[in-house]
Parts: structure tokens; C-alpha cells; sequence
């Protein structure tokens, strides 16, 4: 029980590490929260910093969904754990101890804790994902889209139960989480990423 404990509070805190914010000020000298859309996550850090800013802060995202879903795995022993880890790891990168709890839409971060538990079907959203966005420009469509399939290729790949339950909670969150971005797509005003710095 200690050791899952452990691995449940160090999971909020590893997804809870501002890494657009630290980042963009440590390497790029800017301060995301006074740019563009004011989030700290990779498609802000995109179009307002450049591809590198970008890919890096999407890359180190995804690793906290990573290694909090893996320190349950890990730690606890079993696959609830992981789910447990990873969605603490969500939860803290989306409501940061570090931000009085504000923070990111969590699609890097869910990105990460899908690849720990479900790989094929990781490979598959992220491929949808970035079909949808190189046609479109639309980072959030291909977010939405991506979160929406989860719980239906884990369900077609029978993945375990609790899994299936993951994905359709993170599906749900995360497109809660983009409801600003829906209204822009329906009324043609969200902003598309433009070609890379």
C-alpha cells in the first residue's frame, strides 16, 4: 500500500512539472502564458516559439503520462495501478501544483500514458492524429478525433476492461477540456499551426 501511495503521489507530481513554462523561459526567453492561446503545451509553444520549442515540449509532456502509468505499473504490480498513475499524472499536468493548479489540455500527457498501456493503439491515434493535422492544420481536431477512438480501438483490440473505462474517461476529459476549441471549428475561427520556424 506505501509503495503505491508513493507511486500515485509521485505521479501527480511528475505530470505536474510546468515544462512549456520552464522551458520557454530557461531556453527560449519567453514566457508562454503571455502568448498566443496562453497555454503552456506544445501547440502554443508551436506556433509562438517554433517546431523545436514544439517537439520538445510535446515529447517531455508525454514522458510524464509515460513514467507515471509505468510507476504504477512498476510499483503496484497490476493494471489498475497503472491507469491510476497515469490518470494522476493527467490530473496534475492539467491542475499543477506548481501553477495554482491551472495547466494544459493534457493530450501530450494522456498521449504518454496510452503508449505505456496500450502501444498499438497509441501508434494508430497518434497516426490519425497527425493525418488529420498535416491536412487540416487543425491541432485540436486532431485531438479530438485521436481522444474519441481510444475507447473504441481498446474495445475492438479487447484490451482489459480497465483500460476500455481509461480511455473512454480521458476521451471524455479531453474533449471537455477542447470545448473552446470546438465552438472556434464550428464557427471558423481556430487557428490552424502554420509551417514550422
Amino acid at each position: 500500500m506505501l509503495e503505491l501511495i508513493i507511486a500515485c503521489v509521485a505521479s501527480y507530481l511528475i505530470g505536474s512539472i510546468p515544462n512549456g513554462l520552464i522551458l520557454g523561459k530557461a531556453v527560449w526567453g519567453v514566457d508562454l502564458r503571455e502568448h498566443g492561446s496562453g497555454n503552456i503545451g506544445a501547440t502554443n509553444a508551436w506556433r509562438t516559439i517554433g517546431k523545436p520549442a514544439g517537439i520538445c515540449i510535446f515529447v517531455l509532456d508525454m514522458l510524464k503520462g509515460f513514467l507515471g502509468a509505468g510507476l504504477g505499473l512498476f510499483y503496484a504490480g497490476a493494471p489498475e495501478y497503472g491507469v491510476l498513475c497515469g490518470i494522476l499524472a493527467v490530473v496534475g499536468h492539467s491542475w499543477s501544483i506548481f501553477l495554482k493548479f491551472k495547466g494544459g489540455k493534457s493530450v501530450s500527457t494522456g498521449l504518454g500514458v496510452l503508449i505505456m498501456l496500450m502501444p498499438i493503439i497509441a501508434v494508430i491515434v497518434f497516426l490519425v492524429w497527425l493525418a488529420i493535422v498535416f491536412v487540416t492544420r487543425y491541432v485540436s481536431l486532431g485531438s479530438i478525433v485521436g481522444a474519441a477512438m481510444v475507447p473504441v480501438l481498446s474495445y475492438i483490440f479487447d484490451m482489459p476492461m480497465v483500460y476500455t473505462g481509461f480511455g473512454a474517461l480521458a476521451a471524455v476529459f479531453i474533449i471537455y477540456r477542447h470545448k473552446s476549441n470546438i465552438e472556434r471549428l464550428l464557427n471558423g475561427t481556430e487557428s490552424k499551426i502554420k509551417a514550422a520556424k
